[in-house]
């Protein structure tokens, strides 16, 4: 009689647990929900005291823009909780209170232009309001679509060399073109599309820009990093290694000179050269940084002086930078009106709609900085800067807690970028520094700047989220 066989033992399979987003997570997601919603109470309450101060009533639409924003970046919020569960909480509520107070002085300077009995019957969607509203929802689309796909900050360096050349091209595009679709104000910036709109190709180039930067820096960071001499306690490079810095120079000298635009001048090369300092940790790039700017700036005011030609429009803005009341109804008038608008602000400003900003030429772009501040003083300007700043500090901090140097580079850049763009305009128009082209990240007009700048944003939400992933959620340097 035949043995029966004895059965196999079955091997037990282990099943990997899927990782699951932990409550701290979840956490980090309310709390960004709730100062978005405090921040689009914000919004409305502005756009209910502009009304109340321009049709002398709140209408009972006076919400509707405050609640379009605040769908929109509800949309945004959740695509972060599905896909960047671990994003900085504080990055998304700041600019879209940023870009809602925008919108809203937009509709309060589109209110202005109009006489008083006809002011009840402008709709939310016409003027400058409307089309900025219109740019919001297109921008916050693009960041979505953005952290949709991109999944891994890191994916962006293997198009390093593409988007270098991609960020070159958009440099000097506006100074190939004529002066009758590239020139606003002096300044060749711009691609006109007839009456219908015009985009500025140096928002775009400034991130494809840094992309190669940080790529390029990370392999060449220990090359950069050697020192030949040192000089008064501070390690310099050697004379071979400067050729990168020294290109960058003479790109940014040819915007400076050719674009006539001394703030995307300063913007271009001073990326690259804080970009360089948090590759290499040393002081003596920032020195022959500043050096070198300021050597080229003051060569072109020479020049300007002396020969004119392409200089004689930086040095007309030196000039007027220097005594802006010399000639207080030409050159000066600008920035003379900036100065009495702020003036006129004082502490507390004159309250929302009831300025008088459309004195400020180029308010709602160049000049919308001291347009606010004539209605919410120097009080509600530093709350502004407040905010610009928290995303500054919350962009730099994703870049030191990151595990990538591809990473930290471009986190890094990317932050200061922001903070130097914001410095660059409120310097020009508070007379610390001379007039400049640039727009007020998030609340001037204009659509370029917009997207450009929600793209920004989109990516530093992409390495806080790197950053802030637990390691045990994270295998070989990527998440599960």
């Amino acid at each position: 009689m035949s043995t029966p066989a004895t059965p196999i033992a079955a091997t037990p399979v282990v099943v990997p647990a899927v990782p699951r987003v932990p409550k701290a997570a979840r956490a980090t997601r309310r709390t960004e929900l709730s100062l978005l919603i405090l921040g689009m109470i914000m919004v409305a309450a502005y756009l209910a005291a502009v009304e109340a101060n321009m049709l002398g009533k709140i209408t009972p639409d006076f919400w509707v823009p405050a609640g379009l924003l605040g769908a929109t970046f509800a949309a945004l919020h959740v695509v972060i909780r599905f896909r960047a569960p671990f994003a900085d909480p504080v990055l998304l509520p700041a600019v879209a209170l940023l870009n809602g107070l925008g919108v809203a002085f937009l509709r309060r300077l589109d209110l202005g232009r109009v006489k008083a009995p006809e002011r009840e019957a402008l709709t939310i969607f016409t003027g400058d309001g409307g089309k900025q509203l219109i740019w919001t929802l297109i921008a916050v689309f693009g960041a979505a679509v953005f952290l949709w796909f991109i999944r891994d900050h890191r994916e962006i360096s293997k198009y390093a060399w593409t988007l270098g050349l991609a960020g070159i091209v958009l440099v000097i595009l506006p100074m190939l073109l004529p002066a009758s679709i590239s020139e606003v104000n002096e300044a060749k910036l711009w691609i006109k599309f007839g009456d219908l709109f015009a985009i500025q190709p140096g928002e775009f180039a400034k991130l494809a820009l840094l992309a190669f930067f940080a790529y390029y820096l990370v392999r060449k960071r220990e090359v950069l990093a050697l020192a030949s001499r040192r000089f008064m306690g501070i390690d310099f490079p050697r004379g071979r290694d400067l050729g990168p810095v020294l290109v960058v120079w003479v790109m940014s000298l040819m915007v400076l000179v050719f674009e006539k635009d001394l703030g995307t001048s300063l913007l271009y090369f001073g990326m690259f050269v804080v970009t360089l300092y948090i590759a290499t940790e040393r002081v003596s790039w920032l020195i022959i940084g500043l050096l070198l700017f300021f050597g080229g700036a003051g060569l072109a005011y020479f020049l300007a002086e002396t020969a004119g030609g392409p200089f004689a429009s930086f040095g007309k803005r030196v000039d007027v930078w220097l005594d802006p009341f010399e000639d207080p109804h030409k050159s000066g008038y600008q920035l003379s009106q900036s100065l009495m608008g702020l003036g006129t602000g004082g502490m507390f400003g004159t309250g929302p709609g009831a300025g008088n900003p459309l004195l400020v030429p180029e308010v709602r772009n160049d000049f919308i900085f001291a347009g606010i501040g004539e209605e919410v003083g120097l009080f509600g300007l530093t709350a502004l800067l407040v905010l610009y700043l928290l995303v500054v500090e919350r962009g730099l901090r994703a870049g030191l807690t990151v595990r990538d140097s591809f990473g930290k580079l471009l986190a890094g850049g990317l932050a200061f970028t922001l903070g130097l763009q914001v410095f660059v305009i409120i310097g020009g128009v508070s007379k610390l520094i001379p007039l400049t082209g640039q727009t007020t990240p998030f609340l001037s007009a204009g659509g370029s700047s917009l997207v450009a700048n929600w793209l920004l944003v989109a990516v530093l939400l992409r390495i806080s989220d790197a950053a802030r992933t637990p390691a045990t959620m994270t295998l070989g340097g990527a998440r599960q």
